[in-house]
């Protein structure tokens, strides 16, 4: 209820009253009028407020960074008058503050909206209905509804991107080594029976005369060593909320990036994140799977990265590369990565970052270099 239904009620009853008091029909006629006329304002809007139906979907449930999405509204309601067009205030979305839209008269008959979405940053967003606004034609009496599950999950996954394939330390088993191990006659793990195609130097022929059936060496195949990509999973380092948003999509289209692109090497690729809901991922989860994980990523965590760094140090036996993601460089995050790099496997750090040149960076990408640690910069990337 406004307040411009004072003056209408005032008028009413003095018309009212005046009729009243002279007997002049013309008067009471006019009150009983303006009475109704509130009367029925009052009553369409509650009767469109309680048949009102909305409906929201998705076209997508999930889309790449960059890309568009269509939000659908329906909505249905039933009025025993006209009312003013109601009005569908929508959540905000980065980049997209709340829009409004007024509805035609339409009492009965379903009404469709459709509003486009440009996914601009990774992660889970909820673009969906605010609330609902319905009045009379006059403006006199107001509903308003807060909806609280007219809204969808859509799921902002990470661009990728092309990198170098990855370096391993020098003394990596490799396929030429696996191969050789299948050809070592010296060294079998156990045997097995004979198949049609087998190499004929492989038949343990002892062991088939003994056993009167053909049986093959098995041999040990040498493991390969792990690739492990550590990414910062705190909050980086910037001024506003915008520039936070494109440093945590630059690093996790690079961390995104870098599983792609050893899906199909022989290598374990781990990637563990940390934070409020901790996880390591691993490329035999599939590419789908890393990457929703990659996308619900909250950079909550609240180590500083150098400890997580120091922390990963027990891996180093086992890992052959290391790439490194981060958006800041500190004196100990540098020397956890010489440290590393010490330990054997060849590490890789990418620095998310808008100015690679900074003079204060500067002494930490020489000290790197120096320790033969690859460098690249990825700059974040506004779509």
């Amino acid at each position: 209820m406004r307040s411009r239904i004072f003056p209408v009620v005032m008028t009413a009853l003095g018309l009212l009253l005046t009729g009243l008091s002279t007997g002049a029909k013309s008067f009471l006629t006019v009150a009983v009028l303006l009475l109704l006329l509130l009367l029925l304002c009052y009553l369409s809007v509650l009767r469109a407020a309680r048949t009102l139906s909305i409906q929201t979907r998705l076209t997508e449930k999930s889309v790449v960074r960059g890309s568009d999405v269509a939000l659908e509204l329906r909505v249905t309601y039933k009025g025993l008058m006209p009312v003013a067009p109601i009005q569908l205030e929508l959540l905000s979305m980065p980049e997209m503050p709340g829009e409004v839209l007024r509805l035609g008269w339409a009492p009965g008959r379903q009404q469709t909206a459709r509003i486009r979405l440009h996914a601009s940053h990774v992660g889970v967003c909820q673009p969906g209905l605010k609330r609902c606004v319905v009045e009379d034609l006059f403006g006199m009496f107001t509903y308003e509804w807060v909806p609280s599950n007219v809204h969808s999950d859509l799921l902002v996954l990470p661009q990728t991107f092309e990198v170098a394939a990855l370096t391993f330390a020098p003394g990596d088993p490799g396929m030429g080594t696996m191969a050789r191990a299948t050809e070592d006659v010296t060294s079998p793990s156990d045997v097995r029976s004979y198949v049609p195609g087998d190499p004929m130097k492989k038949i343990h022929w002892k062991l088939s005369l003994r056993k009167r059936e053909l049986l093959v060496r098995r041999f040990e195949e040498p493991v390969l060593p792990d690739a492990l990509v550590l990414m910062d999973c705190s909050r980086p380092p910037a001024a506003t909320e915008e520039e936070a948003a494109d440093l945590q999509d630059a690093l996790l289209e690079t961390a995104a990036s870098i599983m792609v692109s050893q899906e199909r090497s022989d290598h374990v690729v781990r990637l563990p994140l940390v934070g409020e809901h901790p996880i390591e991922l691993e490329k035999g989860m599939g590419m789908p799977l890393v990457l929703e994980n990659l996308a619900r990523m909250d950079f909550s965590a609240t180590d500083r990265f150098e400890r997580v760094l120091t922390l990963e140090l027990r891996r180093m036996r086992s890992v052959g590369a290391v790439v490194i993601i981060t958006a800041r460089l500190s004196g100990d995050i540098v020397e956890a990565i010489v440290r590393m790099r010490r330990m054997g496997p060849v590490v890789r750090l990418y620095l998310i970052t808008t100015v690679p040149d900074a003079p204060e960076m500067m002494p930490f990408i020489h000290r790197l270099q120096r320790a033969e640690v690859e460098v690249c910069y990825v700059r974040p990337l506004r779509v």
